[in-house]
């Protein structure tokens, strides 16, 4: 996989097309929405979905992991798809969680689908985290603290569509302005939400630049004042 590099406050990040995120001085990966258990969420509720998103979502985490290498991990909120998920969890599926984040330094940024970490789990849970001059945080787009503040987020499951020579794509993907990132939903069972929606309004409104997720590579293109994609 390609990963494209983003730089910001001083910083190199690169984005991966899996969707996670990385700070390579700090050793950290981060990433959001993985909405573990929905499936069971919505079975219990009479909707019966294929019971095998948690089981695809670690997967793609471990390749992530193998892949990067990081020494850090960073969950950006909505880790698990509500309160109960963690005990609904296949103990096999529980086993592999605990063995990819075993040896990690993990932080649960906490999310409005899990405000409180299962005790079980390795890691601290915190309402946002800051490293530097980043902060991590589950839900973005308020005013910035701090005049040299980049804000890294996750919450919205963004998505964008571009006009190529092959036709229109259309994919999650990372939002990005000079000061606010915003990353694309990594679970199985999560939809996405359209970069022209008001609710991201406040990301990118002088305009940015999008990164639309390939099976090995990103699509990238200026995102202008109009909300359109453009290349």
């Amino acid at each position: 996989m390609i990963a494209a590099p983003l730089h910001i406050a001083g910083e190199r990040l690169m984005l991966c097309p899996s969707g996670v995120l990385l700070w390579p001085a700090q050793r950290l990966l981060a990433v959001a929405d993985l909405h573990l258990e929905k499936a069971s969420h919505h079975a219990a509720r009479g909707r019966m979905l294929p019971p095998y998103d948690t089981r695809e979502t670690l997967s793609r985490l471990a390749q992530a992991l193998r892949r990067h290498a990081p020494s850090r991990v960073v969950l950006l909120g909505d880790s698990f798809h509500d309160a109960s998920a963690e005990q609904r969890m296949a103990a096999e599926d529980r086993a592999m969680l605990l063995r990819l984040l075993g040896a990690l330094d993990v932080t649960w940024v906490l999310g409005n689908h899990d405000p409180v970490l299962p005790i079980s789990l390795p890691g601290q849970a915190m309402e946002s985290l800051t490293l530097g001059p980043i902060t991590f945080r589950h839900i973005g787009g308020a005013p910035l603290a701090r005049y040299n503040e980049v804000e890294v987020s996750g919450h919205f499951h963004p998505k964008a569509s571009l006009e190529t020579r092959a036709g229109a794509i259309s994919r999650p993907c990372f939002l990005a302005d000079p000061r606010r990132v915003v990353l694309p939903a990594f679970g199985a069972f999560t939809g996405g939400l359209d970069v022209r929606d008001p609710a991201l309004a406040a990301f990118a409104p002088r305009g940015g630049r999008v990164f639309l997720l390939g099976r090995d590579r990103l699509y990238s293109a200026p995102l202008g004042p109009n909300r359109l994609p453009v290349i």
